[in-house]
């Protein structure tokens, strides 16, 4: 899958911070609100923001900042809205509650590993 630079940089911004289940949904035939999604676990609260802090920190390096975050007091949960593409951060959890992936399931689908 070819993807823009800033999402391949928040990819392996949170794979350098050991983040699990890493996909891409590539939501532009499903939606007018943003083209791709990338949804990554963290084991705890802890990780979840070190995730997300990571992904930011590198593309704020790059002059790219998101339009809107949430999610960062209750640590289950934070989005990181860039416009273009949306970073769902997730406890195994919560993920599994919200399931992204099968709400998105006519997305095209791509597994990144490590």
């Amino acid at each position: 899958m070819s993807t823009p630079e800033e999402l391949r940089n928040a990819v392996h911004a949170a794979l350098g911070k050991k983040a699990t289940d890493v996909i891409v949904l590539d939501v532009r035939e499903l939606t007018a609100f943003t083209d791709y999604f990338l949804i990554a676990s963290g084991t705890n609260q802890k990780q979840v923001v070190a995730l997300a802090d990571a992904i930011r920190d590198t593309l704020r390096d790059e002059g790219v900042r998101p339009q809107r975050v949430e999610g960062y007091p209750r640590q289950e949960w934070v989005l990181l809205d860039y416009d273009w593409f949306i970073v769902h951060v997730f406890s195994e959890k919560t993920r599994r509650f919200y399931d992204l992936e099968r709400l998105w399931s006519e997305a095209k689908r791509t597994e990144i590993s490590p």
